[in-house]
C-alpha cells in the first residue's frame, strides 16, 4: 500500500507565551473582591484564555469559581490580577478565600496552545552526547582498534521564522517579546509536522522551552520577518502516529 508523502505544508506551529503559568497559595486569593495576587512581572495579557485549577479537597464555597477563564486586568507592578468568564466581561468577585490547601497550590495557566498563523518555517533538532569508555591494554593486531562509546545527555534546539503583520494581538509579536521575559515558565511549543482536523489524527512535537533569541530582518524587496529560536526546557513529547 503506498504511503503519501507529508510536504511542509502539512506543518503548523502553536504556542504557549512565556510568563503565563503560576502556582499560587490560598492568601493569594481575595476574602472579599476580585483582586488575585499573581505575583509581579509575569507576561499575562488583558483575554488571555486561562484555566484556575484547585488543589484535590480544597474548599472553594464563594470564592472565585474554578476553570476556564479570561485575564480581565493584569498589572506586572503589582502583580494583581482579575479574571472574568468571558473575554471582556465583568470581574469574578469572592466573599471568602479558598481553604484547605495542604502543602499544595492553586494553579492559574494559559489555557491551550495557540496557533501562530503568520509563520513561514520552523525546525527542531535532536543531538545525543557520546561518552568515550575506550579502555588501554587492548590485544596488538593488524589494525588500530576503534574506540568505543556509550550514549550521553541529548539536547535540543530551534527556530521559528515569522512574518511581521500589522496585527498588534498576534503572538508573532508575543513570541519577541517573550524572549525578554524575565520569567519564562509557562512558554512552551507544539511543532506540527502533519496538522489533521482533531489532536488524535494529528502529528506533533510538544515541549516546555527557553527563548533564546530574536532576529529581526528589513529591506525593501521583501516581507519583514523574525527568526526566534528557542531550546527545550525538558524532554519533549513526541506524537508521530495517528489514530482514527
Amino acid at each position: 500500500m503506498a504511503a503519501t508523502v507529508l510536504s511542509g505544508t502539512s506543518g503548523a506551529l502553536y504556542y504557549k507565551p512565556a510568563g503565563t503559568s503560576v502556582e499560587l497559595a490560598a492568601s493569594a486569593f481575595p476574602a472579599s473582591g476580585s483582586s488575585i495576587q499573581v505575583g509581579a512581572y509575569l507576561g499575562f495579557k488583558v483575554n488571555d484564555p486561562v484555566t484556575l485549577t484547585y488543589p484535590a479537597g480544597a474548599v472553594t464555597t464563594n470564592a472565585i469559581t474554578a476553570g476556564a477563564k479570561f485575564v480581565l486586568t493584569y498589572s506586572a507592578t503589582t502583580g494583581i490580577m482579575t479574571l472574568s468568564a468571558t473575554a471582556g466581561g465583568s470581574a469574578l468577585t469572592a466573599t471568602a478565600l479558598p481553604t484547605t490547601f495542604g502543602g499544595l497550590f492553586a494553579t492559574i495557566a494559559y489555557t491551550d496552545f495557540a496557533a501562530v498563523a503568520s509563520v513561514q518555517n520552523w525546525s527542531f533538532n535532536i543531538t545525543r552526547a557520546e561518552i568515550d569508555t575506550t579502555t588501554i591494554g587492548q590485544a596488538v593486531g593488524q589494525y588500530a582498534p576503534f574506540r568505543t562509546y556509550i550514549p550521553g545527555f541529548a539536547e535540543g534546539d530551534g527556530s521559528a521564522t515569522v512574518f511581521v503583520t500589522s496585527d498588534d494581538t498576534a503572538l508573532a509579536n508575543r513570541m519577541v517579546e517573550d524572549v525578554l521575559q524575565r520569567q519564562q515558565v509557562g512558554a512552551a511549543f507544539k511543532l506540527y509536522t502533519d496538522k489533521g482536523t482533531t489532536e488524535a489524527l494529528s502529528r506533533s512535537i510538544a515541549m516546555e522551552a527557553t527563548l533564546l533569541s530574536a532576529s529581526r530582518s528589513i529591506n525593501p524587496d521583501d516581507a519583514q520577518v523574525v527568526e526566534i529560536t528557542f531550546r527545550p526546557n525538558g524532554v519533549p513529547t513526541f506524537d508521530f502516529s495517528t489514530t482514527t
